[in-house]
């Protein structure tokens, strides 16, 4: 990453931050309970379900490809790992062993539809918003048919702790957000295979040319942000208790906004797992406040569209500053 993008990437972190920060004191002032300990750890855990998922989607957009299948993998997910336990413990397994091999189950195809949908995008170089819209759809579909409309109950009780449970006073599912985001952040900052990303989605042709495997690093990150996915889907469902498949809803929004809030540009080429976590938070916490302020879900939409256009203006904003003063 050269130095004008990493000055635009401190730049629009600075700013992001500060409007955050100014934005929990003015909600800790005019919104009941929202600088409670409780509220906070709540939504830590709101994040960290869709922030397993942005770690991921962050690479498939620093790529310049995109992936709108993430909310149905998710509902999906959920209802193959209920109805593997469920059947399993039909031919009478213990309901523990059951939904372990259903979680495997469960994360082995959401791998294969990240695949699939992998070879429509670097195989018949179909662009990957077409193939992961598509995927959107049949993924739910899937989910629908399979659990019949309803959610599939029936896992043991200690699965709920994925979901629910707390390990001293930091939920679980934010523990395994925090591991991913290093993960991510690792391989996105010091790895050839991070390096690689940034320049397929800078100049596709060119990381061809200096003998970067374009293609196969490609269905990697499809790869990897369907199994993100299919794991955020597990802990979900265990929140839930069932196999629900109309869980997911919006999920894609509330992640790509997270990652484009954080500074990543859909053309490709820029974007930080750093970013993507303030954007997350930055998501996290106004839809929280606007909860508490009893905000109607309708002017809710009307919110998150708008963040995404002012995070659009704010990276445009500042990539424009940095032109003009030959940077």
């Amino acid at each position: 990453m050269n130095g004008t993008k990493a000055k635009k990437f401190r730049l629009t972190d600075w700013l992001l931050e500060g409007i955050l920060l100014i934005l929990i004191v003015v909600f800790s002032i005019i919104a009941n309970n929202f600088l409670t300990i409780g509220n906070l750890w709540n939504i830590v855990r709101s994040i960290s379900f869709k922030g397993i998922i942005a770690c991921f989607v962050t690479m498939v957009i620093v790529a310049g490809e995109m992936d709108l299948s993430v909310g149905s993998t998710v509902a999906l997910a959920g209802v193959i790992t209920a109805i593997v336990n469920k059947t399993l413990v039909g031919f009478g397994m213990n309901s523990t062993l059951g939904c372990i091999i259903g979680m495997i189950i469960t994360l082995i195809i959401s791998g294969c539809l990240g695949y699939m949908m992998s070879i429509f995008v670097t195989k018949l170089t179909v662009p990957s918003f077409i193939v992961t819209l598509a995927g959107m759809q049949i993924f739910k579909g899937c989910a629908l048919i399979i659990a019949n409309g309803f959610p599939i109950q029936g896992y043991p009780k200690w699965f709920k702790f994925l979901g629910s449970g707390y390990v001293g006073p930091v939920p679980f599912p934010a523990i395994v957000f925090i591991i991913l985001l290093c993960i991510t952040w690792f391989i996105m900052r010091h790895t050839p295979f991070g390096r690689s990303i940034y320049a397929i989605g800078s100049n596709r042709e060119a990381a061809k040319l200096s003998g970067i495997n374009v293609n196969g690093i490609r269905t990697t990150i499809f790869v990897l942000t369907s199994i993100s996915a299919g794991l955020a889907g597990i802990l979900v469902s265990a929140q839930l208790n069932s196999g629900s498949p109309n869980v997911g809803a919006s999920y894609e929004m509330d992640v790509i906004s997270s990652v484009i809030i954080g500074g990543a540009s859909l053309s490709g080429g820029s974007g930080t797992i750093k970013g993507t976590l303030i954007g997350c938070i930055f998501l996290g916490v106004i839809l929280n406040a606007m909860t508490l302020l009893g905000i109607s879900d309708y002017w809710q939409y009307v919110i998150r569209g708008s963040l995404i256009l002012f995070a659009v203006f704010l990276n445009t904003m500042v990539r424009g500053r940095l032109r003009s003063k030959g940077l």
